[in-house]
């Protein structure tokens, strides 16, 4: 992989950082390129060679972030329940001005939290299939469901709450009832 210049990286994350400030200020829908690129202090012709538009700039954030917890998935997932339950919210701990401003945010959300919790049931259809039957008797597809949106509802809970306990209180708790369904 080619090596990107320190000041294309500079640039693309004040304008990623300038986006997701802007969307916990308001609407999607009404921000603007020239918002985005006042924030990020560059010019408009900075962003647009970066990305076609805003919906551009947020699907390439998503997809980032999609990508680096699948990475992340390939070695989490060789541990126990708590520990990767605790690497996954460290990395959200980490990215919180993202996943905070993603699942709350009306415009962005609905498409996020859907390709989010895609990612989630998946990962969790994989691990339904090593397990030794603890939900035997019950549709996998309904665990599977049920353990994602659960996951999902409690990322968004803490992040809302401002992260009130570290990710490794929060991990050893949502670690213990994933280990009893899945």
């Amino acid at each position: 992989m080619p090596k990107v210049d320190r000041r294309i990286a500079k640039t693309q994350e004040a304008i990623k950082k300038s986006i997701l400030e802007l969307m916990n200020e308001k609407d999607f829908d009404n921000i603007t390129i020239q918002d985005i690129s006042d924030r990020a202090n560059v010019n408009r012709s900075t962003v647009y060679l970066h990305y076609l538009d805003k919906y551009d700039l947020l699907e390439k954030m998503v997809e980032e972030h999609i990508n680096q917890l699948k990475e992340t998935d390939e070695w989490a997932c060789q541990e126990e329940w708590i520990d990767a339950t605790q690497i996954f919210f460290e990395y959200f701990e980490k990215h919180f001005l993202f996943f905070s401003t993603m699942l709350a945010s009306k415009g962005a959300a609905p498409s996020f939290r859907s390709k989010f919790l895609e990612y989630v049931m998946d990962g969790f259809k994989d691990e339904l299939q090593k397990t030794n039957g603890k939900s035997e008797g019950l549709s996998d597809d309904v665990v599977v469901k049920f353990a994602a949106n659960a996951y999902v509802g409690v990322l968004e809970s803490w992040l809302k709450d401002g992260m009130p306990s570290p990710p490794k209180t929060i991990a050893r708790e949502l670690g213990i009832l994933l280990e009893r369904i899945l």
